[in-house]
């Protein structure tokens, strides 16, 4: 969930790692620091706040010179934020310097080892034990280095390594976080995201687990544990560059937010031929389909949310049970799991270590894995089975949009493509829900038209201390992340429920003024959650009504923001807009940092 920055060539290192850092800010971090090799020792500075505090210090990077370093952005993890716990961590005689991402479970165990043989630590981190270990085992070969200390810890890891004995080399591993290797003109990157170099190479290698990085000025070589040498393949970065820039946007989760067409658009299309759903990608036959005894769907956080419309929309359309968990949680449930499941597993980056861990428990017992990502190459894609992936594009802001309405579209084909290939939808119905597949990224277009209307709104209701959502079946499942989306970005206290709940101790909480958020876009839950409205209406709520042209709630909501209609099935690509759109500007009209709120980050790749 931070950062991570390598370069060897022939430029100053530490301007190119402060602005690979720069564009991984929208990670999430607390403090930052850079190391440098330089005639013949490693050099570091490290400041607690923003990455332009660490900037300062050193000028732009001009106090540290050098042509080869590693520079980290952390999310505090292990210690308060403070310089000393901030990475580069040196070991104890200062030749080794280290960064890493993720987290090292039998740290206390080796830390107090490490004590025992004399070591000193002097931050709280569970990075610093790494340092010390280089030390301890290093023998004057930085490979027989790495994999003895690989084999000695555990949890995950993606780790840049100077050593002050090799001034032309660094080394860099991975193992459950991501890192990548970028490839350049006589000079070489690593880093946690292709954001942070794409400025200056399209090239790169993914790792995969405990391969082991040399880079030097004049090129790379990777090996395996064994000290084998490994062939990799070079893939290409095809996404331009603007896509990871702000392109005039105050915000980049406005800009992520007028995206969601192009980016549905972008999913769906390539998959829509000849009116017909065509999944290459997935490998699963009309025969498999049919024997499938359950889905479960693992994910976390918005992509959580993804699955929980995905229950309701796979079991009334294909009659297949399915299970939505956390993926934080299903691992350790014990899970009956085999198979004969279906497991799909839903990231953005592809990374997120919980969903992983998830996937890899149910592969474990056997089950199918269908992942849906956004990142080609990411872990969880290569552990899966299938993988459908949504092609939306960088997605920088921590708050996610974008991503969250490709991987719905996603859900959709899924959906639809089963139905169909297990005979429970007529010609007529398969013809309208890909007609609307398609239309999808249009009418997302026409509810974004209306955000002068919603930004009024957000004006009106800003300084609200709690603010709470309802809805019933597909709308109380859009419920849950329009609430999501205002705690992350305005910090107000908000919660989703079941509008049917309501009489069950919520409704205790309903007081004069409390801003209620309605959803009701199901024509055959209408008038039922127009029954919730009263309630709360009665006992001092303001409502804003969120519903289709079709239906009228003016009678009982204060204010209403009307949806087109489309196959209801697929309501929540246009219902998720407006509160997308309602959380951005009431953040802003209380000054929040949007694109980076405070204790998130933007891929979490620690359990």
């Amino acid at each position: 969930m931070c950062g991570i920055v390598g370069y060897i060539g022939k430029n100053q290192a530490a301007p190119i790692l402060l602005d690979g850092l720069a564009k991984l800010e929208y990670r999430g971090y607390d403090s930052a620091g850079i190391a440098v090799y330089n005639n013949g020792k490693i050099e570091f500075a490290k400041s607690k706040g923003r990455l332009q505090v660490l900037s300062d210090k050193i000028h732009g990077g001009d106090d540290v010179t050098g042509t080869m370093g590693i520079g980290h952005t952390r999310w505090a993890t292990h210690g308060e934020p403070s310089d000393t716990n901030a990475h580069p961590h040196l070991s104890s005689s200062g030749r080794f310097a280290v960064v890493h991402n993720g987290i090292i479970e039998n740290y206390i165990t080796l830390k107090k080892k490490l004590q025992d043989k004399g070591f000193e630590f002097v931050s709280q981190t569970d990075t610093e034990v790494i340092a010390h270990l280089f030390e301890y085992y290093y023998q004057g070969d930085i490979i027989d280095a790495v994999i003895k200390v690989i084999n000695r810890v555990e949890g995950s890891y993606a780790l840049g390594v100077l050593c002050s004995d090799y001034p032309d080399s660094f080394v860099a591993v991975r193992k459950a976080s991501p890192m990548i290797v970028g490839l350049g003109d006589n000079e070489q990157f690593i880093a946690s995201d292709v954001a942070a170099i794409l400025k200056h190479t399209r090239d790169i290698y993914y790792l995969e687990d405990n391969e082991i990085v040399v880079l030097k000025a004049d090129g790379v070589k990777i090996y395996n544990t064994d000290k084998e040498e490994v062939e990799k393949e070079v893939s290409k970065v095809t996404w331009d560059i603007d896509a990871a820039e702000k392109g005039g946007y105050e915000h980049f989760m406005m800009k992520e937010i007028e995206e969601q067409p192009t980016a549905i658009r972008n999913t769906v299309s390539p998959r829509i031929q000849n009116g017909k759903i065509v999944l290459d990608s997935v490998s699963l036959t009309t025969e498999d389909i049919k024997n499938i005894r359950k889905i479960y769907i693992v994910a976390c956080g918005s992509a959580y949310h993804v699955g929980v419309v995905a229950k309701y929309i796979i079991e009334k359309m294909c009659r297949i049970p399915v299970e939505t968990q956390l993926a934080s949680e299903f691992r350790y449930c014990d899970p009956i799991v085999g198979s004969e499941d279906l497991v799909i597993a839903i990231s953005q980056s592809g990374e997120t270590a919980d969903t992983l861990a998830a996937l890899k428990e149910a592969k474990n017992h056997g089950s199918r894995i269908l992942s849906i990502v956004n990142v080609e190459g990411s872990a969880i894609a290569k552990a899966s089975d299938d993988v459908i992936y949504t092609w939306a594009g960088p997605e920088i802001a921590v708050a996610t949009t974008k991503a969250y309405s490709t991987q719905l579209s996603v859900v959709y084909l899924i959906a639809t493509y089963m139905a169909d290939k297990l005979g429970l939808l007529t010609s007529g119905e398969y013809k309208k829900l890909v007609d609307d597949i398609q239309r999808l990224p249009d009418m997302v277009e026409s509810v974004l038209k209306d955000k002068d209307y919603i930004q009024y709104l957000a004006s009106k209701f800003y300084n609200c201390h709690s603010i709470f959502f309802i809805g019933r079946n597909l709308d109380y499942a859009v419920a849950l992340e329009g609430s999501l989306k205002l705690k992350e970005i305005s910090y107000i206290h908000s919660e989703a429920y079941a509008a049917g709940e309501l009489k069950h101790g919520t409704i205790s909480l309903i007081e004069d003024g409390t801003l209620v958020i309605a959803l009701a876009t199901g024509s055959e839950l209408f008038d039922k959650t127009v029954s919730n409205v009263k309630e709360v209406k009665a006992r001092g709520a303001v409502v804003m009504g969120v519903t289709t042209e079709k239906e009228d709630m003016r009678d009982v909501a204060d204010h209403i923001i009307s949806l087109p209609a489309v196959s209801e099935q697929l309501m929540p690509s246009l219902t998720v807009i407006p509160l997308q759109l309602f959380s951005y500007y009431v953040a802003s009209n209380k000054g929040c940092d949007i694109d980076k709120p405070k204790n998130l980050a933007k891929s979490v790749t620690v359990e």
